[in-house]
């Protein structure tokens, strides 16, 4: 038995796009356009019904809690966010649902988008996201969200250094503005794949500058691993961030979702267990390790969302799921199947085990061996 599963990144509004778009195989700024393009039909229905299914996957994955960021902007306007709103109302028996509202494709250099995201915060929006390096200004970008989050009193959480070009990183300043603002714990940055390029000794660097901030890290191993390198012809890139290298320095990090069947990741059934160990299993974690990567999906990600009353303890809410396995580290390794969930003291899914129908032994014919 575990306490549930917490996903500390995912997009309900862009999930389940697969049938609607011929691109499937340029990276990142192409995913950028191809849902940019979609997102300006989206309904509320739309929405709703795309992301009820990833919730669904969810819940019967063991998932709890969730951290869902949704895009804003003029294109698709609120439109989004009254579905992830209707969405955390109706599932609401079963998942925590909070709601990240972001600037994909840019604040600075588009016109009205704050003026969006400002309505949303005022209408109930969870945290703040950001994305800088689709801006023109990306540091400009940085201190006006943090000027948001400080009027509204909201939890920050970044798309951030999503790429492979260590030689400049967004990190920095957000880690000043982190420190400036007395934001420590409050902040989180999601993919910083350029983290996996950098050389050990920079590399450590950097995670004491994410520890003494208070700036936390979450690690998108479905979709970072298949966008990065791909223009490598050979010895392609991980582009996988170490996400228990970080936590050796004190640094908070998850291990999340992120997309499920679109542009940005043609993959997903909503388990976070199965993206745990595909983690594990890229990252290259031994066994006396794959503890802790269990750690990624459950408390640690709970710890990034200041998710209070979190965990099996007394007084907390009985969120809880059986897994069919002995041990934490046995579920990882196979990926055991959650056998049944609870949220708050009621059950939620049962999963009966699968049934083997193996061939009857044919009759002997009386009196034979």
């Amino acid at each position: 038995m575990l306490p549930g599963f917490v996903d500390s990144h995912v997009h309900l509004d862009k999930a389940c796009l697969l049938g609607r778009c011929g691109h499937l195989h340029g990276g990142l700024k192409e995913a950028i356009a191809a849902v940019s393009a979609m997102k300006r039909d989206f309904t509320v229905a739309d929405v709703h019904a795309r992301g009820a299914q990833v919730l669904e996957r969810a819940i019967g994955k063991g998932t709890t809690r969730m951290r869902s960021h949704v895009e804003v902007d003029p294109r698709v306007g609120l439109r989004s966010f009254e579905a992830l709103k209707a969405l955390k109302r109706d599932f609401a028996w079963a998942i925590d649902l909070s709601i990240c509202v972001f600037p994909q494709e840019g604040l600075t250099n588009d016109p009205g988008t704050e003026e969006l995201l400002v309505r949303a915060l005022r209408d109930g929006a969870d945290a703040l996201g950001g994305c800088p390096y689709t801006d023109t200004d990306p540091q400009a970008q940085i201190e006006r969200l943090f000027a948001l989050a400080t009027r509204f009193d909201v939890d920050l959480d970044f798309h951030l250094d999503f790429d492979l070009d260590a030689r400049w990183m967004h990190l920095d300043e957000v880690c000043r503005q982190t420190t400036a603002h007395g934001f420590g714990g409050r902040v989180a940055i999601g993919h910083v794949t350029k983290l996996s390029a950098l050389p050990p000794e920079d590399f450590e660097r950097v995670a004491d500058r994410l520890a003494k901030a208070g700036v936390a890290v979450t690690v998108l191993p479905s979709t970072d691993v298949y966008l990065m390198g791909r223009a490598a012809t050979h010895n392609v890139p991980r582009g996988l961030t170490p996400a228990h290298r970080l936590l050796a320095h004190g640094v908070t990090c998850s291990v999340a979702t992120n997309n499920v069947l679109n542009p940005f990741t043609p993959f997903g059934d909503a388990s976070l267990l199965r993206m745990a160990n595909f983690y594990a299993n890229v990252a290259q974690v031994d066994p006396e390790g794959f503890g802790t990567c269990v750690d990624l999906v459950t408390t640690l990600p709970a710890r990034l969302m200041n998710l209070k009353d979190y965990g099996i303890t007394v007084g907390n809410p009985a969120d809880l799921i059986v897994l069919d396995a002995p041990t934490p580290s046995e579920a990882l390794a196979g990926i055991a199947e959650p056998v049944m969930g609870f949220k708050a003291g009621r059950q939620s899914f049962a999963r009966p085990a699968a049934k083997l129908h193996a061939p009857m032994p044919e009759l002997q014919p009386h009196g034979t061996a």
